[in-house]
């Protein structure tokens, strides 16, 4: 495609109509950090991603063939997004513009859009519009957008590390395809900082490192897929190495204290809570303690409110567990109970203790089950009277003043009478919804109902 070349990336237009902007690549700017002297330029140079850009798939195809309106992207920081959009300006000839839904004004969206224009009329050219963080823009703000989306006077690529489908307006959405990016796997990282270290231009082949194989590794894996952190440690460790004879030697530990801590990807209010709660619960009631005890600690290692794991382990005790084992309702309150008393971090260890509990007790949903089925009786079907025997005394009077046989008020108390129990209705329709399993105590549970239930139908029913 030859056309009118710029500076790319929204820097000053420069004429230049024997050049191409593919290359119009800005030389690498050495007060740039390296992982922004890294960014990929080509489709080939982004790491990971292959579920949406590996030969074949849908984004890759209307990337090549330049056939694409709107798009979103959204997954964990350090993933590509910006990236990505980038890659996409340059492999369609496209002019580069971005915002970000933080700084960003309505005054400015309508000031690129009307750029956008004067390309496109005087020159032809097609401008994607690019906006990082597109969640943070309120409504107002993403509506300017949509008319000039659906004119083609820009495209639009909008980045969210948030579910699109939740926190960017239904019309914005509607007029995009959405695509999620997933962290990049350490294999894939270890790859672009192999690149990082052998690249003189851009990266820091001048330094002539010698990297050990645990160590890249180890920067991969304590990056958790985010390529960004991985090469900003690799740059640390590199530039605070001293020379040894012509030779920068990256070991293992080097590469540790370069990356500390690992920061776990998770967002509070975003889909890494949901997602991991998620996980833990689905965990507990899959009777696997080992899983359940991880995201435990992926949850409490991000900073979750430990108030907040705590009050789902009580649901899951009566939801997951209930009647298999009405203890594990009462461990989970106590674990709650002692997480309030004593506080972090100390108050890990009752929620590992409620944890385990709960993941190898036996399950029953029964009870939850039961209470589902009548409640969809009494929200969709005919609504039940009161049996004349079950009203209090003041009603019984009233019916009796009405003609109702004595017999039909006589209440039965259970307690006068062998094992406190005697047959008697206390629904019109005698309905059930309980429905007990075989699970560790509700088995006997079963037993005593079964006896109850046969007993009522014996045809001893007061």
């Amino acid at each position: 495609m030859v056309g009118v070349a710029r500076r790319w990336c929204g820097k000053a237009a420069v004429s230049d109509l024997f050049t191409t902007p593919a290359a119009l690549a800005d030389k690498p700017n050495p007060a740039e950090p390296l992982a922004a002297r890294m960014r990929p330029r080509s489709l080939e140079e982004v790491a990971g991603q292959q579920h949406i850009l590996a030969p074949g798939k849908l984004l890759r195809r209307a990337i090549e063939s330049d056939r694409f309106t709107s798009l979103i992207f959204y997954g964990p920081p350090g993933t590509g997004k910006t990236t990505l959009a980038s890659v996409i300006a340059r492999t369609t000839g496209s002019r580069f513009e971005s915002l970000n839904g933080v700084e960003s004004n309505v005054a400015e969206i309508r000031a690129k859009i009307d750029q956008a224009r004067t390309w496109r009329d005087l020159r032809g050219e097609t401008t994607i519009l690019f906006i990082d963080e597109i969640h943070r823009f309120n409504k107002a703000q993403q509506d300017v957008l949509l008319p000039h989306i659906e004119r083609g006077v820009v495209r639009f690529i909008g980045a969210t590390t948030h579910n699109p489908y939740f926190h960017v307006n239904s019309p914005l959405v509607s007029r995009s395809q959405i695509f999620q990016l997933e962290p990049v796997p350490v294999d894939d990282v270890i790859g672009v900082l192999e690149r990082a270290l052998a690249d003189v231009e851009r990266g820091l082949g001048a330094y002539h490192v010698v990297a050990d194989p645990a160590a890249l590794r180890h920067l991969a894996e304590k990056s958790d897929g985010d390529v960004r952190k991985a090469l900003s440690a690799l740059e640390l460790a590199v530039l605070t190495t001293p020379d040894d004879d012509g030779a920068v030697r990256l070991t293992l530990a080097v590469a540790e204290e370069s990356i500390q801590r690992k920061a776990v990807v998770y967002d509070a209010h975003g889909d890494a809570h949901h997602d991991t709660i998620s996980a833990f619960i689905k965990s507990i009631r899959g009777s696997d303690p080992d899983a359940a005890l991880y995201w435990l600690a992926k949850m409490l290692h991000a900073g979750e409110d430990p108030r907040f794991i705590s009050r789902r382990l009580v649901i899951s005790a009566s939801e997951d567990i209930g009647l298999a084992d009405s203890n594990a309702l009462r461990v989970a309150m106590d674990a709650h109970a002692a997480f309030e008393f004593i506080g972090m971090p100390e108050g890990r260890i009752p929620l590992a203790h409620a944890t385990v509990y709960l993941a190898t007790a036996p399950k029953s949903n029964t009870a939850y089950a039961a209470l589902g089925r009548a409640m969809d009786d009494v929200e969709n079907g005919r609504t039940l009277a009161v049996p004349v025997h079950l009203r209090t005394n003041t009603r019984k009077k009233i019916a009796a003043a009405s003609g109702e046989p004595e017999e039909s008020m006589r209440y039965l108390y259970a307690h006068d009478y062998e094992g406190a129990y005697i047959p008697q209705a206390y629904l019109p329709e005698g309905k059930i919804y309980y429905q007990p399993g075989d699970q560790g105590m509700e088995k006997r549970i079963r037993e005593r109902l079964d006896f109850w239930r046969n007993s009522m139908g014996d045809g001893s029913s007061a």
